[in-house]
């Protein structure tokens, strides 16, 4: 499984929120229903292991995630939340925060 950033709503990079406007347009914050997938994703990362329920990912881009940026699948499928960011600056990890329904043991590397 590869991780993948959305983009292309809200303002470009890796935003809070996934790149989808932030947290929830305004005043009022983080009630309402789920916003969509976005419209484009960007590979940032390939499965490495499970670790403690949690997904590591090895970074592919030289570009470092923002913390809390929604990763989705190829089939913009949202998997979690980038958790943390670790490693020397040529070979960087980070981790997952799986949503409810994406356990990480059940994802194979590559």
């Amino acid at each position: 499984i590869n991780a993948e950033y959305g983009g292309g709503r809200g303002g470009g990079g890796f935003g809070r929120g996934g790149g989808r406007g932030g947290f929830g347009g305004g005043r009022g914050g983080f009630g309402g229903a789920p916003a969509p997938p976005p419209d484009n994703v960007m590979e940032i990362g390939s499965f490495s292991h499970p670790c403690e329920g949690e997904m590591v990912f090895k970074l592919l881009t030289k570009d470092i995630p923002k913390f809390n940026s929604l990763v989705y699948t190829k089939d913009k499928q949202e998997i979690g939340k980038l958790d943390e960011i670790f490693g020397p600056i040529n070979e960087v990890f980070f981790t997952v925060k799986p949503v409810e329904s994406v356990k990480a043991s059940s994802y194979n590397v590559g």
